[in-house]
């Protein structure tokens, strides 16, 4: 049974490692072709890097939170490892949901209507 934890342990370690990355990579892609689109001179560079930008944190901040919930499975759930665990959660759902709101512009549960017709040219 202490290898089975062990090796769970190594899998939320693996995860954590995973999250960094995606974070890591997703904003090096996010930056380089906002450099890259810099040269080419678009519209709307800004508001690309940003969408990128949080995209890769909202990625990242998943598989982090999948890591925390399983590194927490495995230890002894006391009382105070659960809380905190909660208040980790907590904390980066807000953030998940504070990045969606920021990318998108609405929050998840509305819906976009398009209560305008189409027109024709």
């Amino acid at each position: 049974m202490d290898h089975i934890k062990l090796y769970i342990e190594y899998i939320a370690k693996g995860m954590e490692a995973v999250g960094v990355v995606i974070i890591a990579v997703g904003g090096i892609i996010a930056i380089s072709r906002f450099l890259i689109s810099q040269l080419k001179d678009n519209n709307h560079l800004y508001v690309r890097l940003r969408q990128e930008l949080g995209k890769a944190i909202l990625l990242g901040l998943e598989v982090l939170v999948a890591a925390d919930i399983i590194a927490t499975v495995v230890t002894e759930p006391t009382l105070e490892r659960v809380i905190t665990l909660g208040v980790i959660v907590i904390i980066r759902t807000f953030l998940s949901l504070s990045l969606q709101v920021e990318i998108e512009g609405k929050f998840p549960w509305q819906v976009v209507r398009s209560d305008t017709k189409p027109t024709k040219i």
